[in-house]
């Protein structure tokens, strides 16, 4: 296989089963275990689009809509050959004569399903990613057939399908709804109520103290960057089993954050300047390893490569995976509707914004920029824990977006194996930090998680130990990702069950 599909992260992760993750994909350790545990297509296929995702500048809400897509049209090919399964947009069109159910025929349908898609989504990497993994399975990247006789045809007329109804889905993935023509450009004429400031945010551009405000700063790639906000458009897109994109404001109590004025604002921004005063070498590996920035799997990939580690730890056929990541894929791509509906229903503040507003002119004490510790600084002076080429996201605070991804995937991979066991764990060497390179951590650090929640909530806790987001932003976010994920289980079970979407059933409890 092509090693581009592999990223460079600068630490190991090794899970309890004995097997390590390094460079975006888990694979086992030895050459022996290696040649025992050969990745099935579906993983082969995550990993490729998960390298389109680094390799792209795509925001959240787009990867989990991306990730969607392609475990999708991997769903649909499969379901051709399967005796229950519903295909999401052909029902049973596809399906196949039982004779021609066979592993070889199924591995076809399901590669030529993905790379349709990944080609579609992100034609940047076809030529160095996508067409030599194709080659390398033995398919044909130029055979476009559709006759459904052939497993080839199954998978490009499955995977049609399904990108033609996405195509038309309100994301705006090919440019052709906004003036600009630019993919995923927001057609609904958002403009921010602050204008733009730098970093640390300057007082007297605040405008309005509950309103988000776009941030300016230099990238790592040396480019001046003026925010704009990315997904604004985002509620408008077409979910998987959501009812409707604003369906869990009221029912989750998202009647908004905490508003300039009442005690609740002033308290949320104390405690992330206690946060930030007391920060220690673990609370900031934490904020890093989650913090999924650019030219990461950002937090949809982050949850996608959870899942490569439960298919690994639990021996999954290639059914299992098929279900598996169609569930936390489409789960996750809901989560991403409800969270941007909520952020632009809310239009919210971020902590760089507020915290600069409400105690300029006023001694705090607090981080004081990489490798200085804590030191006594005017408010005004107040950044987030995070690298100064990206120090907080292009879009308002609530609800946070790292919690919605995470509490989705994680009940997901909970309803999916059963038991909330994961037993995973990063390890930080010493010096390994992107914000204080060299510095920290001072010991290597050890980020261990028991189960799926435990991963979900220190996701959501790192945005506050990077400054990121307020207390109610993640508590709330979480809430979400939990309900979201419950109504896309309840759908993605019903169609590989064959009961289909209109008779859906209660999940299994959350045990």
């Amino acid at each position: 296989m092509n090693r581009k599909i592999f990223s460079k992260r600068r630490f190991q992760i090794v899970g309890v089963t004995g097997m390590l993750a390094t460079a975006g994909s888990l694979f086992p350790r030895s050459d022996d275990d290696r040649n025992r545990v050969e990745p099935n297509v579906v993983i082969q296929w995550n990993n490729a689009a998960l390298q389109g995702v680094r390799d792209s500048k795509i925001g959240p809400p787009m990867v989990a809509r991306a990730l969607a897509i392609v475990h999708t049209c991997i769903y649909d090919a499969w379901a051709a050959y399967d005796d229950r399964a519903l295909g999401t947009q052909l029902g049973r069109k596809l399906s196949q004569p039982h004779r021609l159910r066979t592993p070889a025929n199924k591995n076809e349908a399901i590669s030529f399903a993905a790379y349709r898609a990944v080609a579609d989504l992100f034609a940047l990497d076809d030529a160095t990613v996508y067409r030599p993994l194709m080659l390398n399975l033995g398919y044909d990247p130029d055979n476009t057939t559709t006759d459904t006789t052939t497993p080839a045809g199954v998978g490009n007329t499955a995977c049609s399908a399904v990108l033609d109804f996405r195509h038309d889905d309100g994301s705006n993935q090919l440019g052709t709804l906004s003036p600009t023509g630019l993919p995923y450009s927001d057609y609904t004429g958002y403009e921010p109520v602050n204008p733009p400031s730098t970093v640390p945010v300057i007082p007297s551009t605040i405008v309005d103290p509950n309103r988000w405000q776009p941030l300016q700063y230099t990238d790592a790639s040396g480019n001046f960057v003026t925010q704009t906000f990315l997904g604004a458009q985002w509620g408008q897109v077409k979910p998987f089993a959501l009812r409707s994109d604003d369906q869990l404001r009221d029912k989750l109590g998202l009647f908004g954050p905490a508003q300039f004025g009442s005690t609740a604002y002033l308290e949320q921004a104390e405690e992330l300047i206690q946060i930030s005063a007391n920060l220690t070498d673990e609370q900031k590996m934490i904020a890093e390893y989650w913090k999924d920035g650019p030219h990461s799997e950002t937090p949809p990939g982050h949850w996608a490569l959870f899942g490569q580690f439960v298919s690994y730890r639990d021996h999954h056929t290639l059914d299992q995976d098929v279900k598996m990541f169609f569930a936390l894929a489409n789960a996750i791509f809901d989560g991403s509707i409800a969270g941007w509906d909520a952020k632009r229903a809310f239009d919210s503040v971020r902590p760089a914004t507020a915290i600069c507003f409400l105690f300029h002119g006023q001694q705090i004490r607090s981080w004081g920029g990489p490798g200085k510790g804590t030191v006594v600084m005017d408010g005004q002076d107040w950044a987030p824990y995070q690298p100064a080429s990206f120090p907080t996201p292009p879009f308002p605070e609530f609800i946070s977006g790292h919690s919605t991804f995470s509490a989705a995937g994680a009940t997901v991979l909970k309803l999916f194996t059963g038991s909330d066991h994961f037993g995973y764990s990063a390890t930080f060497a010493p010096g390994t930090s992107t914000v204080e390179p060299g510095i920290t951590p001072a010991a290597s650090v050890t980020l261990r998680w028991e189960t799926f929640t435990d991963a979900a909530n220190q996701a959501g806790i790192s945005r506050r130990y990077g400054g990121i987001h307020f207390k109610e932003g993640d508590l709330a976010g979480r809430s979400a990702g939990r309900a979201v994920a419950v109504q896309a289980w309840i759908k993605a079970e019903a169609l590989w069950s064959g009961r289909g979407p209109e008779r859906e059933t209660a999940p299994p409890l959350l045990h």
